[in-house]
């Protein structure tokens, strides 16, 4: 397909509701981020109107700033111009998901390369917060590679999360320039392999089509993922977030991205696969999390004994 056209079937609707209306107010209020704003997220109406568990919409709240000490070719948040840790985000953040009223957050961040442990601390801190005050509340953490230091992913493994993400993005072949220089396809697998050595704790990845990747690479990076211990597998299509960020390659029809899912789910026996153009990592999180782990037949108080165990 032509990539100068944007096929219908990604066409979006403006978010709104009262839901939407709501988080937003609370996100104000306690001067917080979300990657679902800060990256301009298809999805962000429609995840922040669901349901995420038995609770309200999935938020994914951006720790550390709304600027990133990398400059990935297909991201649109801010590069450069570092500040300090807000030392109460923590707490703001597990007030915030008191008040919205979240069965499931997901916690990601910029990459803060500036600082002597790249933010793990302040992250592992806001896991714990969440926890020390809303025990039952499932929390999926979304994080950067860490420079691979395995001391400092050990941090987040220990504040014990029910997820742990780390997006892999793209095939090897296309990591440079999709992605940071100081990103890397075997450093991002090695961040995945040490969280299912060390933890019983969940594991998630993220690909993005568009940009140039052929359906062998794919299926390598898919195998790749799985060879390494991750559980969950999303596939989503890359868009262009203005015309100095990479353009897109290819736009697939949501059927190819349905015999992506039956590959993973089926062939690679995946926990589960989100798969579709507007598909992002942190999609409907709560929602296919807590059916998965149904359909595995675990409760949810086993889904959260299994990352407990580890810690």
């Amino acid at each position: 397909m032509s990539r100068s056209r944007k096929p219908n079937w990604l066409k979006m609707r403006p978010p709104s509701g009262r839901e939407f209306t709501g988080i937003r107010e609370t996100l104000r209020e306690h001067d917080l981020n979300t990657v679902c704003e800060e990256a301009n997220c298809p999805n962000l109406g429609e995840c922040w109107s669901g349901r995420g568990g038995d609770g309200g919409g999935t938020a994914t709240f951006m720790l550390m700033g709304h600027r990133c000490s990398r400059g990935c070719n297909f991201c649109d948040v801010e590069t450069g111009g570092m500040e300090p840790l807000d030392p109460d985000e923590p707490a703001n953040v597990a007030s915030a998901v008191a008040e919205i009223g979240l069965d499931y957050v997901v916690l990601t961040s910029v990459d803060r390369d500036d600082l002597p442990d790249q933010g793990a601390g302040h992250f592992a801190e806001t896991i714990r917060e969440i926890k020390r005050r809303h025990p039952d509340t499932l929390v999926e953490v979304l994080i950067p590679d860490f420079q691979g230091e395995r001391r400092l992913v050990r941090k987040i493994i220990e504040a014990d999360p029910d997820v742990i993400a780390h997006n892999i993005e793209t095939v090897e072949r296309l990591q440079f320039p999709v992605r940071d220089r100081r990103a890397g396809y075997e450093q991002s697998l090695g961040v995945l392999a040490q969280v299912d050595r060390e933890s019983e704790t969940y594991t998630k990845s993220s690909i993005m089509l568009g940009h140039g990747e052929y359906d062998h690479e794919v299926y390598q990076t898919l195998a790749d993922l799985r060879e390494h211990g991750v559980d969950i597998v999303t596939l989503g299509q890359y868009l262009q977030p203005s015309r100095s960020h990479l353009e897109v390659r290819r736009y697939d029809h949501p059927d190819k991205y349905e015999t992506w899912r039956r590959v993973a789910e089926d062939d690679l026996e995946f926990l589960y696969c989100a798969s579709g153009p507007m598909v992002r990592s942190s999609y409907k999180a709560g929602e296919l999390f807590v059916d998965a782990v149904l359909r595995e037949g675990r409760s949810l108080e086993e889904a959260r004994e299994r990352a407990r165990s580890a810690a």
